[in-house]
């Protein structure tokens, strides 16, 4: 399989990084808002449960909704004065420190990471919400139909929160990053129920769910770690839906095919991580005179790199992948040389940020 966004690959040492320069051919890509995609609307006339585990996780989901508005204390003070996660989970300003820059300065970047990040979130999941209104339409089986359908529930509930509290406490929607705007135009456009299930499902919910255990366990700011709590009990169930479904489809697919599914897997996470957050480094570095490639070159020289990178893959998606055996000895490999998949040792600690922007120093 071909690589993803070939065009926009670099040499950066021994890793290869995508890397979006030009700003009118990014603002093209923004512009692009229609995404044809080829869809076939898949009757169902079995009405009872034809898999047990989806219609259990259905009920599940049923009994666990909540209300973004009314659940969540909006009354909480945000502010660019106060730390609202950790100092040592902001890779900018953990730079900025090392640069001598005083802790007001720290803060503001650490404010304005967290802000670029969760606006990508946000995108994320309306791309979310718009491929399980397609999954209703093209699962082949009752109990999918039901499970997506609830999805489509959550993922709009999943914007309404992440939107109010960027726009009432953080202040800017930054646009979709690029890298992430090819690959979620990639899944809303694929072909088939299988590749939208894993690519959306078992990828990008794994990821959400990776990413926002790890901001809850550095917030410092009580309604964002509330929200996050709850938004991440939705993509766990999210991540479930998409092992449930795909366990079927790879358990009765022919070898080919499994590898196709293999490789579809691995060049998604594979593009995803060649981006190195070069996206958010070339939006925000600027603004603190912090220099995105010489952050990225001293990323990828530290030797605990892999560690620290592999810790979103790690948390749900490799093992998701392992157990459908969509990593074998083909790919296993390629995940290890490019830092997504590290067996950790008991008791080590990592710390992310504050190793990462040493490095930079």
């Amino acid at each position: 399989m071909k690589k993803l966004i070939e065009e926009h690959r670099r040499r950066f040492g021994d890793f290869e990084v995508v890397d979006f320069v030009d700003t009118e051919e990014i603002e093209r890509l923004r512009s692009q808002i229609d995404v044809p995609s080829p869809l076939n609307v898949h009757w169902s006339f079995e009405y009872g449960s034809e898999v047990e585990e989806l219609r259990a996780l259905y009920e599940k989901g049923k009994v666990n909704q909540w209300n973004a508005e009314l659940d969540l204390d909006w009354s909480a003070p945000v502010s660019r004065d106060r730390w609202v996660l950790r100092p040592e989970a902001s890779l900018l300003a953990q730079t900025l420190r090392l640069m001598g820059a005083d802790e007001a300065t720290q803060r503001a970047a650490a404010f304005d990471e967290l802000n670029y990040l969760l606006s990508q979130l946000l995108h994320g999941e309306q791309a979310a919400l718009q491929l399980c209104g397609q999954l209703t339409n093209c699962c082949e089986k009752m109990d999918e139909k039901w499970y997506a359908a609830s999805q489509v529930v959550d993922e709009a509930r999943h914007i309404e929160a992440l939107s109010k509290y960027i726009q009432r406490k953080l202040g800017t929607i930054y646009p979709i990053g690029p890298t992430l705007k090819v690959l979620l135009d990639i899944l809303l456009r694929a072909e088939t129920p299988q590749k939208k299930a894993l690519g959306m499902q078992c990828l990008f919910e794994g990821m959400a769910v990776g990413i926002f255990d790890m901001l809850r366990s550095e917030s410092q700011e009580p309604l964002l770690t509330e929200m996050i709590r709850r938004v991440e009990q939705d993509e766990a169930r999210h991540a479930a839906f998409g092992v449930l479904m795909m366990r079927r489809v790879v358990r009765e697919c022919e070898p080919e095919e499994r590898e196709a599914m293999e490789d579809w897997a691995f060049h998604i996470l594979e593009t995803l991580n060649a981006n190195q957050q070069l996206d958010m480094l070339r939006v925000l570095g600027p603004r603190y005179d912090i220099d995105p490639e010489n952050v990225t070159h001293a990323m990828l020289a530290m030797p605990n790199w892999a560690e620290l990178n592999s810790l979103a893959y790690m948390h749900t998606v490799i093992p998701n992948l392992r157990n459908l055996g969509l990593i074998t000895e083909r790919t296993e490999g390629d995940y290890r040389r490019l830092g997504m998949l590290v067996e950790r040792r008991a008791g080590v600690p990592v710390q992310g940020a504050t190793e990462l922007a040493a490095a930079g120093s």
